[in-house]
């Protein structure tokens, strides 16, 4: 299984769709920002911190990088 099959098996399981293809692209440059910004730990923490928050992937890819930019 790879990780698109694993992760549209687990979103079935919690209900929801799968991400996009978009969507996990922003998801993953989101997760580098995060870990190559700070440490590793990071970048799950801040895929969480947005999703918990409501936070679409793209948007929370651009605040990740105002962040970085500051």
């Amino acid at each position: 299984m790879n990780a698109e099959q694993w992760l549209a098996a687990y979103a079935e399981k919690l209900g929801i769709a799968a991400p996009t293809d978009e969507e996990l692209e922003a998801l993953l440059a989101l997760a580098g920002v995060a870990a190559h910004s700070s440490e590793r730990k990071a970048a799950p923490i801040a895929c969480w911190l947005a999703a918990r928050a409501g936070v679409e992937p793209d948007e929370a890819l651009r605040l990740a990088k105002q962040l970085t930019d500051a």
